[in-house]
């Protein structure tokens, strides 16, 4: 970061002193900008790699942290005979209630990010995290195990509530979809990869080492993230700049251009009211993130029921069922390749087809409308081969079809609320559609019980697969009019 000023400020001429005209120009040359196009403090012209291990280390942070949900779910049993917990829906909310601190706590983490910078906010977030599974592994009654989940929960929700502010600030757009797709393997696979860990680990060793375990990865790559990642945040690394070129000129009146003199409480509201206002005046928004928060609720119910499924109607042991959870992590991974191989190609494809040189946002919904079927396809599979007990691999397969179409629900939502609200507002659309798949994750596998002792594995799955076909329309119609929708809206808003 340069200590001269010259470079960033433009200097006053000895006429306009004299002529008094500094006072009409003394606003804009205080403002504090880059330097240039090819700045090398701005992170967009960092090297390469150097964006790229910002972009592993918190694809790791959101990795470890969406382990946490269901890495404890192959030992609900155990955990519940020690703790006392008699209810099945207390022991479902056991494995849920981290999910509801991942959907709460960013709600005042991300507004600390404005003020303090998001780098010390995962170094913090990230201790907290630590503590608070530590907490779980020593926990002696259910009052405590719920308590340090939740709060486990509200700290290991903030690599995803700032991964993608970080994303969007160290690549252009045309970088962003291959580090988006990494970093939305967290969210995906870390569900799935946790529990394959946990079983074994809750046969072998004991369900509290499920929480020894996240902790000893949450503090190693904590630490890597400490000696790796520096501030990405152009508003407080403009800030920064202008503090010390105040203090190094003496002109108090040296400001960011990007300054914004507003409080951490005014902050807070813009936070929580922001993306209500949005789910309530974007159709695209609301329907696009109720669309998201029913796949991933429905994917968490389906956690819930694979120890019933695969433990008391296969015979599969404790550890052994953790595996079945691979069906839907080859399928995620096979989705991020077939993402990556397909994005660019076929956005190309519809950009020389419509005549355009840049890309609409809704190309974005291509692969959605594509492959989003598989969701409910995926559910009617399992349900009816699990009903009629066909072979175990039969069911397993239904699980990977519904995580191949929970992908491109996800992945493409995403890169297409991004696209959409732009870099002022996505914060907050993304703030809105998190917000709404995780109190999803939460409450919808409380309904899992009741539901399938009601209406069997084929009929309850069934009725999951056709709400997600229900929704399959939506993106189709997005294509067709989301850019008339997104032109009246920005019309309205402008009037």
């Amino acid at each position: 970061m340069s200590s001269e000023p010259s470079s960033e400020i433009a200097p006053k001429s000895e006429t306009q002193l004299e002529s008094g005209a500094v006072e009409e120009s003394n606003f804009e040359d205080s403002l504090v900008s880059w330097n240039g196009a090819d700045d090398p403090s701005n992170p967009h012209n960092w090297a390469k790699n150097k964006r790229w291990a910002h972009v592993i280390i918190i694809s790791i942070l959101a990795l470890i942290t969406n382990m946490a949900p269901t890495m404890c779910a192959p030992g609900i049993k155990s955990i519940a005979a020690d703790l006392n917990i008699t209810s099945t829906v207390v022991s479902t909310l056991a494995i849920t209630l981290y999910v509801l601190g991942v959907a709460i706590g960013p709600l005042l983490m991300a507004p600390l990010s404005e003020k303090y910078g998001r780098v010390p906010i995962y170094h913090i977030a990230n201790i907290i995290f630590i503590a608070f599974l530590i907490g779980n592994a020593l926990s002696q009654s259910a009052a405590q195990f719920m308590v340090f989940r939740f709060f486990s929960g509200c700290a290991g929700g903030t690599p995803m509530a700032l991964g993608g502010g970080t994303i969007a600030d160290i690549t252009t757009i045309e970088q962003r979809a291959i580090s988006m797709a990494l970093f939305s393997m967290g969210p995906l696979a870390g569900p799935v990869l946790g529990p394959v860990i946990g079983g074994f680990l809750a046969a072998g060793k004991g369900w509290r080492w499920t929480f020894w375990l996240l902790a000893i990865l949450g503090g190693f790559f904590g630490i890597a993230a400490a000696i790796i990642m520096r501030e990405t945040h152009p508003k407080v690394i403009l800030e920064r700049k202008a503090a010390h070129l105040r203090a190094t000129t003496g002109n108090v009146n040296i400001r960011s251009k990007l300054d914004k003199p507003i409080s951490p409480s005014q902050v807070f509201i813009q936070v929580l009211a922001l993306p209500i206002k949005l789910l309530l005046t974007s159709p695209i928004l609301l329907v696009i993130s109720l669309y998201v928060s029913l796949v991933f609720g429905v994917m968490y119910l389906l956690f819930t029921t694979f120890t019933g499924v695969f433990e008391g109607q296969y015979g599969f042991s404790t550890s052994i069922s953790g595996l079945v959870y691979l069906g839907l992590g080859v399928a995620l991974f096979a989705s991020m390749f077939i993402f990556n191989m397909l994005n660019g190609s076929v956005q190309a494809a519809r950009m020389k087809a419509e005549g355009v040189k840049k890309p609409r946002p809704e190309h974005r919904l291509i692969l959605m409308i594509w492959f989003s079927p598989c969701v409910g396809l995926g559910l009617f599979v399992y349900g009816w081969t699990a009903y009629y007990k066909v072979h175990w691999i039969v069911p397993i397969i239904g699980t990977a079809l519904m995580g191949f179409g929970a992908f491109f629900v996800i992945m493409p939502a995403q890169l297409y609320l991004i696209d959409v609200f732009g870099s002022e507002a996505a914060a907050s659309a993304l703030g809105a559609n998190n917000l709404l798949r995780y109190i999803s994750s939460t409450f919808l596998p409380l309904a899992g019980p009741k539901m399938y002792q009601a209406l069997n594995y084929g009929w309850g799955n069934s009725l999951l697969g056709f709400l997600a076909l229900a929704f399959v329309p939506g993106p189709l119609l997005f294509y067709k009019y989301g850019e008339r929708l997104r032109t009246k809206a920005a019309t309205q808003s402008s009037g």
